[in-house]
Order: C-alpha cells, then structure tokens, then sequence
C-alpha cells in the first residue's frame, strides 16, 4: 500500500529509519504470529484467508485513491502487457503465496519460528542461482557468501527440530524454492501491474489458490477460535501484509536496493529472540551455530550487493 510518504523527494533519516524499523520488526515477529495463529486456524486456510483479507482491503484503498485495476481485456490506450497482469498474478501468487507462504504454516506446524526465518534467510541466494539463465551472474564475493549460507543450511538441518520433522523439512525446502522461483519470474518474464495494484492482484490471486487447496485437503478450522490466535491472524492482516509491505515499497523507492532488502539477515534474528522469548522454543547449540554461519553467509551476500547498487534482491 503506498502512502504519501512515498512521494517525498528527500525523506529525512527518521523516516528511513522508522520503515527500516517496521520492516525488520514487523515481518520478522510474522514467523512466530503465523505459529501462534496455527492453534484455531490451519496453514492453508490462515494463510489464504490473510491474503484474501489483505487484498482486498489494499484494493479498496487504492480504488478510493483514483488507482485503476487491472484489466482483463487491453484498451486502446493501455499497454501490450495489461491483459496478462492478471494471469501473472495468478501464477506469481500460486509460486510465491501458494507454494511458498502456504507451506511455510505447514512447517510452523512442527518447527520453531526462528529456524524457519533463518532457513528463509538464503532465499536471496536461492533467487541469485535461479537467475543464472536470465542472464544474472554474481560476483566472487557473493558466490562466497552464497556457498557458506547453503553450508549452514546442510549443518542446521542436521539438528533436532529439522531431522524430527521430515515434513517440515520438505515444506521449508519446497517454500524457499516455491518463492525463490515465482521472485525471478515476477521480474523477468510474469511482471504484475505496476506499484501496489499488483501486489493487491497478487495476493488476491495467491489467496484465493491457498483457500482452494484448504478446501481440497479437508483443513478444519478449531471452534471456538482461540483469542490469542485471533488476534494473530488480525496481526499477519494489517501489519504483515500492508503496514509492512507500505514501508518495504517506500523504502524501494528511497534508498538502495541492498539497504531495502537488508531485512533478510535482519528477520532470523528477530524471529530467533521472540521464538525464544515469548514462544517458549528451544534451540540447540548446534542450531544456533548453524543460524550464526547462515546469516553470516547472508551479511557477505549482502555486502557483495552493496558495492553493486544495481543487483537486487526479492521483497518479502
């Protein structure tokens, strides 16, 4: 959702701060909301219904701000690309929102939300090796940090939480992977409408995909609802999806690729801590170690992107 700060030419540094802020704090206690939400509502159905939600009230906004959706059918004045924004919201949001968030709450299911937000650290990564045939090549440095963040990953799914849990291991590997893909079509052959309306269509779509598969696989949800995990799902809504999402886009628009994107060594940590603090989850020496090796592979990926301002990296 944009808003006006967006528009500012010269934010000033508390501003940039303040969406740093949200964006690290916000999108890195989701982890752990999702968890907490999984007591009265399963993962495909909270999740589906979150983006349903969000979507639509993103929508509505825009709408009332004059944006236009988009079309099904190309106008005269529109561009060649218009009439597909939609089919590549419907397979962007199956990829990225089906695949990836949708399995994600099946991993959250048996696997602490600060493992999972570590593990989702080296979808930069993952995006950087997909992009090889597009014809995005990285450079030594990042090759370096890539290779020590899928070395971590070896050593952390080696722990207790991920070797008890062979579905929640499938589910990690197939979210990032899921994401990982559906990111690199978004910006090369998928594109979604321009700004906002197409992260709108996007979970529109993908919600709508998630919500079907609830409804394939026979997903209850537990009455009465649990307040706590109510209150979750209004959290994952309204924070989650669009207060964050709005700092993410201004913070696109404002400052370095690298520095926007920042938040994918940033969240594990703060996943990690309220896992540990308010959720009660217990990690293991060795995973803790392998959580250090994988976000230090990540910081140097990052630092690599910092002396190339032109590289970047998918949004959450």
């Amino acid at each position: 959702m944009t808003t006006a700060i967006a528009t500012l030419s010269k934010p000033s540094a508390t501003l940039i701060a303040a969406a740093l802020a949200a964006v690290y704090l916000v999108w890195g206690s989701t982890y752990l909301a999702i968890r907490f939400a999984l007591v009265s509502l399963p993962p495909f159905f909270q999740m589906g219904s979150r983006f349903i939600v969000a979507g639509v009230l993103l929508m509505a906004f825009l709408k009332l701000r004059g944006e236009k959706a988009p079309n099904f059918q190309k106008e005269s004045n529109a561009s060649d690309a218009e009439p597909w924004y939609w089919r590549n919201a419907l397979v962007i949001g199956t990829l990225m929102l089906g695949g990836g968030m949708g399995l994600v709450g099946v991993a959250s299911q048996t696997i602490g939300s600060g493992l999972i937000a570590t593990f989702i650290a080296i979808v930069p990564m993952m995006v950087a090796l997909i992009g090889l045939p597009f014809g995005k090549r990285p450079s030594k440095l990042e090759i370096v940090g890539m290779l020590i963040g899928f070395g971590g990953v070896i050593f952390l799914v080696q722990g207790k939480s991920f070797s008890v849990s062979t579905v929640g291991l499938l589910a990690m590997f197939g979210a990032t992977l899921s994401w990982s893909v559906g990111s690199v079509l978004q910006t090369t052959k998928l594109p979604l409408a321009p700004g906002p309306m197409g992260f709108a269509s996007e979970m529109l779509c993908g919600g709508a995909v998630l919500l079907a598969i609830s409804l394939a696989v026979g997903e209850k949800i537990s009455w009465p609802l649990d307040t706590r995990a109510l209150l979750a799902w209004g959290y994952l809504v309204v924070f989650g999806s669009l207060v964050a999402f709005s700092a993410y886009l201004f913070l696109l628009a404002n400052v370095s690729p690298a520095l926007a994107t920042s938040y994918a060594f940033v969240n594990p940590v703060i996943a990690l801590l309220l896992g540990a603090w308010l959720g009660g989850e217990v990690v293991q020496k060795s995973e803790w170690l392998a959580c250090g090796v994988i976000l230090f592979g990540v910081l140097m990926f990052f630092a690599a992107r910092l002396k190339s301002p032109s590289q970047d990296a998918p949004k959450k």
